[in-house]
């Protein structure tokens, strides 16, 4: 007896089930050759069961890349939770973040394929994973103080400059390491943050 497939009601198909299937399309053949019909027959739903959440392939690939960078923060946090300070779990944390995005597929082929795609974050402003790095930042910051870890400024301005020195090594990440190693360079970075935030 052959058996039918059966599209999934789009009240039942889980929006990581429609980001997987994004990912799996870029990294076959990049974000600008991606598109919601692609994007649709690879989940198995129909192209309405797409379009009812998002819109547009934009909308779904930074969906697609908050989601990831989230899983790549939250294991980073993990990680630095053993620190018995807010400035060690800071520090610990995104040198950690960085080397989850440099590891990670999914950006590897958004900043060698389509890095366009990302200078709107860097040249016009700050989007949702960027936000979620300034509010971790912000947060230990402020933890930081209060346990006499970090030296005491203005946690919003102290979040945004460490952010505007993180940020290079997410984009220049490949050249970077081109004739350095990603770890000797890590290594200084975790320097650099500890003893810029030492009271």
């Amino acid at each position: 007896m052959t058996s039918i497939r059966h599209t999934p009601s789009p009240n039942r198909v889980a929006d990581d089930v429609l980001l997987d299937a994004a990912g799996e399309c870029v990294l076959a053949v990049g974000v600008r050759r991606t598109t919601l019909s692609d994007v649709a027959r690879t989940a198995g739903v129909s192209r309405m069961t797409l379009y009812r959440r998002f819109p547009d392939v934009r909308g779904m690939l930074s969906a697609l890349i908050t989601r990831e960078f989230g899983k790549i923060m939250a294991e980073a946090t993990r990680i630095a939770r053993p620190e018995p300070t807010a400035r060690g779990q800071l520090v610990v944390a995104s040198v950690h973040t960085i080397r989850g995005l440099a590891a990670n597929p999914l950006m590897h082929a958004v900043i060698e394929r389509d890095a366009e795609m990302l200078l709107p974050y860097i040249m016009e402003r700050i989007g949702t994973s960027q936000r979620m790095t300034e509010e971790f930042l912000r947060v230990q910051l402020a933890a930081g103080q209060r346990d006499d870890s970090i030296r005491v400024a203005d946690p919003a301005v102290q979040a945004r400059t460490i952010f505007l020195l993180l940020q290079p090594y997410v984009f220049a990440i490949r050249p970077s390491t081109s004739d350095l190693s990603l770890d000797d360079l890590l290594e200084e970075l975790a320097h650099l943050l500890d003893v810029a935030l030492r009271p």
